[in-house]
């Protein structure tokens, strides 16, 4: 992507004349090229120019890439960050994850539309500022959060939203705005295997140099090191398959991806790694192309994390300039040395579903990020119908360690099954929310006293889609033989209504649906109008029933694993915290799901009745 992060900086409703639209799409086809796999990233840098895709840049994009006005047209729809009307030349974004709600973000909102005289979801009048909630920004540790022209903000509190509210109607210039508003902060807490040090010294490569690639696969399997995506699979079977699957032009088209768009609510362990540990990941990439055979490599970075855009595109020149990216990498340092490899940053525009690895590849490859069905798996058939491996950050950060350690040095962590650590991204009511790095195996209530929570009603692991805990459940471990974990941590005192959650996560997978198969595009919309049901205190124990027969529907018949999971909190819920749902139900039978009475009103009016008699009785 490179080249993208120089047009950002005109980005704020410049006026899309074709001039301007044509200097863009030169700049931006020189960038990055004419392949139907580039349409994504040209379709962002008209976004981040003109704050939306200009009409006439979808016909010059047409003539200059070979593809379709319709899938185009798909792909701005697909996107939440693309847009085919205007937004303002601010358009702010206010993070709506559930910590963040916890941390007062509608209060937030409301001050901000009053300050600036604008509705939520339209722009302005005169074009300046527009303003909406958008999903989890990845900032849960230093929220409320939000995102202005993709831009984080971070500790938002009613002081700094009135000093935004002045800079947006003085027109000042985002570069201009206070640095301490854009302030993102790690928030190590604890390091581990992983994270204990920050010296970067190549000496990962300088084994795979030595020693040769399978070597270094040996070492990894050795570790046990297993996806810390989430899934668990085994990263050295992954990278073997890949290894040896047929290839037309030897092992020149093989690819690796590191998957970044974690946008998992709750989860942001990914944004520190990238901003503190990016040669780590990045030499973990380099060893997994020198045994697989791979000379083109991908970050994809979800859009709510562009601000790292520069500081990684400088990582990966200085590594180029060092020898250890492009043409001949470690040539005459050992039978592991003298090969290609390269790395290109590619921009998510706002779509969780591309966090699963093949839908990952079709975003990759400029499309929708719609999931295949498998097999045939990407180690044989991904990008391009190239053989490629997908792995998380953190799992190639844990590569690059174990070449350089080996694998039982990995293996002094963990358990039999889930060998080393695992890094945790924890946030909510807790003192110190942050990043803590624990051995696998580590049981949930020594992360809670870490992180200084106290009377802790319930723990999600591994975001929206993973675990709701009661405290019964404090003991369970964080391993895949128990807890398998992505890494989001978050935590909820007894000060905190647990149908916010459910109502949060239930919007959150509603909104983040592909729409591709019908279990989830209809049954995640109904999961969600019935949450609300109970909210109003409209609903019955038919309701209940109907919730859960909808979830056990969305896990079985769902195209993937978004539709399986996107109900868990709803049936962890219904089971571990019935009160929160029975103490709201109107009656214990079936409730109609709107309210009748109030439907006659008209009728009422016309009659001119409004006594007692004119009205149905609460139980009718």
């Amino acid at each position: 992507m490179s080249g993208a992060s120089g047009l950002a900086a005109e980005h704020g409703g410049a006026h899309a004349d074709p001039a301007r639209i044509e200097r863009v799409l030169r700049g931006s086809l020189a960038a990055l090229g004419r392949g139907p796999d580039t349409v994504l990233q040209h379709l962002i840098a008209q976004q981040q120019v003109f704050s939306h895709v200009p009409d006439a840049a979808i016909g010059r994009l047409v003539e200059e890439l070979g593809v379709t006005r319709a899938q185009i047209l798909a792909a701005v729809d697909f996107y939440a960050f693309l847009h085919l009307t205007p937004r303002g030349r601010f358009d702010i974004l206010v993070s709506d994850n559930i910590t963040d709600r916890m941390l007062g973000n509608a209060a937030l909102m409301t001050q901000l539309c009053d300050a600036l005289g604008v509705r939520a979801g339209e722009p302005r009048a005169d074009g300046r500022v527009s303003l909406d909630y958008t999903s989890c920004t990845g900032m849960c540790d230093q929220g409320p959060a939000a995102l202005v022209n993709g831009l984080a903000l971070t500790r938002l509190d009613a002081a700094r939203i009135r000093e935004i509210a002045a800079l947006v109607e003085a027109d000042t210039p985002l570069a201009h705005w206070p640095k301490r508003f854009f302030a993102v902060s790690n928030n190590v807490h604890r390091s581990g295997l992983l994270l204990g040090d920050l010296e970067t010294r190549e000496a990962g490569l300088a084994a795979l140099f030595a020693r040769g690639g399978p070597a270094v696969l040996a070492e990894v399997e050795r570790a046990g090191l297993r996806g810390r995506g989430g899934a668990g699979f085994t990263t050295a079977l992954k990278w073997r398959f890949c290894r040896e699957a047929p290839s037309e032009n030897g092992h020149a088209d093989k690819v690796i991806v590191c998957n970044a768009d974690e946008g998992e609510p709750g989860t942001f362990k990914d944004r520190v790694l990238l901003s503190a540990y990016a040669d780590l990941v990045f030499e973990g990439m380099t060893l997994a192309a020198g045994v697989v055979g791979a000379k083109t490599g991908f970050l994809y970075l979800r859009g709510e994390y562009r601000y790292l855009l520069d500081h990684l595109e400088a990582v990966l020149a200085r590594r180029r300039a060092q020898g250890l990216l492009g043409t001949g990498i470690g040539a005459g340092e050992g039978p592991g040395g003298g090969f290609d490899f390269d790395i290109h940053i590619h921009l998510g525009a706002g779509a969780y579903i591309c966090g699963e690895e093949s839908a990952l590849i079709e975003s990759l490859e400029g499309k929708r990020g719609i999931t295949r069905k498998r097999p045939p798996f990407p180690v044989t058939e991904g990008y391009l119908d190239r053989p490629t491996v997908v792995n998380n950050v953190e799992t190639f950060l844990g590569a690059a360690r174990i070449a350089e350690h080996g694998g039982y040095w990995f293996r002094s962590e963990g358990t039999d099954r889930s060998a080393g650590s695992k890094i945790l991204s924890v946030s909510g009511d807790c003192a110190r929310p942050g990043i803590y790095e624990v051995p696998f195996g580590t049981p949930v209530a020594d992360v809670l006293a870490d992180c200084g929570a106290e009377d802790t009603q319930s723990v999600q692991v591994s975001g929206a889609a993973g675990v709701t805990l009661t405290p019964d459940e404090f003991h369970r471990l964080l391993a895949f033989e128990d807890l398998p974990t992505a890494g989001s941590f978050m935590v909820f005192d007894h000060s905190r209504d647990l149908l916010d959650m459910v109502r949060n996560f239930a919007g959150f997978f509603a909104h983040e649906s592909c729409g591709f198969c019908t279990p989830c595009r209809v049954g995640g919309r109904l999961v969600l109008d019935l949450v609300d049901k109970v909210a109003a205190g409209a609903a019955g124990r038919h309701d209940l029933d109907e919730l859960r027969d909808i979830a056990q529907v969305m896990r079985r018949a769902s195209h993937c694993g978004l539709g399986h999971t996107a109900a868990n909190h709803v049936l962890n819920t219904l089971d571990k915290f019935p009160h929160i749902y029975r103490d709201r139900l109107r009656m214990s039978d079936y409730t109609p799901s709107f309210d009748l009475d109030a439907a006659l009103a008209e009728a009422r009016a016309l009659a001119h009745r409004d006594d007692a008699e004119a009205h149905l009785a609460a139980d009718a």
